[in-house]
């Protein structure tokens, strides 16, 4: 356990309240481990994610006799440390073979965790790509395909694409620059057909986007892979507990405007409004005079001989 630092000057103290809870967090800091046995596949796929994901990213070189699932405590020492609350874990074994473990964290302590096994066959590092590449510090936009991403039930693969979206989503921003969108990651899972109990597999391809002339005025756009290329099979999966992800999920007062009645904004980003009126009066509404709402000849003398007929009743009367 860390012991509690009481701040000795200025410096301290600013590093102190940098980490206490925030209604607007700060950008989230994620760290990169590899256990006592790493392969060189699963050590050249953490370095290529270290470079997506700079410069909000750490790397430990040396080794760590670290069991996520086993026991936690270790990584949860690192995370308070470094203050970062997402973690990337690398190991291999012969029952899991280049196995990337996928952590969040909570008040620095574990609050869910996702095991995806690497295909060596198909890895390729950004290296072998001989393309231009982005700049460090883009955004970049993601592309989730597959029905197995759309789920109404929480399962290993809704898991997968909130790990990757909190992965590659970086500091939020109110404000995006076009210019800044240089590249996408795109995030497949295939439906397999038939009866067997195997997962699809998850694949993960990065694409640089060219902009060239087309003779209008929206350019043509092409997309060039960059790489890393990686194929990932699911895992063991850590669920997070229902009442720590309620308090994960819980937002400041004031950061959102309250609802407004009768108020709705439609899919397309416009205001929508219903407004409640009383019973009206259609006979006392003024219309336009037009020759077609006049009355015509043959209805008007039926109206006088209607009130003649009137005026007889009474006299009689």
């Amino acid at each position: 356990m860390l012991r509690q630092v009481k701040p000795r000057n200025a410096r301290s103290k600013r590093a102190l309240e940098k980490r206490e809870p925030k209604a607007i967090e700060n950008p989230k800091q994620c760290l990169f481990l590899r256990g006592t046995s790493c392969s060189q596949v699963v050590q050249d796929a953490l370095n290529d994610l270290y470079s997506l994901r700079l410069p909000l990213a750490k790397k430990f070189t040396k080794k760590n006799a670290i069991h996520p699932f086993e026991d936690a405590g270790s990584l949860e020492f690192f995370s308070e440390k470094n203050d970062a609350s997402l973690l990337v874990f690398g190991s291999s074994q012969k029952k899991r073979p280049h196995a990337m473990t996928f952590i969040r964290t909570f008040g620095y302590k574990i609050l869910d965790m996702l095991e995806l096994y690497l295909d060596a066959e198909t890895f390729r590092t950004m290296a072998q790509f001989k393309n231009k590449k982005f700049a460090v510090g883009l955004r970049p936009m993601l592309l989730f395909a597959g029905t197995a991403f759309e789920s109404p039930v929480t399962n290993e693969f809704t898991l997968a694409k909130s790990m990757l979206v909190d992965f590659f989503k970086g500091e939020p921003s109110d404000k995006i620059d076009v210019e800044g969108l240089q590249y996408i990651i795109s995030v497949t899972a295939e439906d397999i057909s038939g009866d067997g109990d195997a997962k699809p597999a998850i694949h993960l391809r990065a694409y640089m986007i060219n902009t060239k002339r087309s003779g209008q005025k929206l350019p043509r756009v092409e997309v060039e892979e960059i790489g890393p290329r990686m194929d990932f099979r699911v895992g063991r999966v850590k669920e997070a507990d229902e009442s720590m992800l309620k308090d994960a999920m819980k937002k400041a007062r004031g950061l959102e405007e309250r609802p407004k009645k009768n108020i709705v904004t439609d899919s397309m980003g416009d205001k929508i409004g219903r407004v409640h009126l009383g019973r009206q009066d259609l006979s006392e509404l003024q219309l336009r005079k037009m020759k077609a709402l006049k009355r015509s000849r043959n209805v008007q003398e039926d109206s006088v001989e209607d009130v003649i007929a009137e005026d007889v009743k009474r006299a009689k009367h």
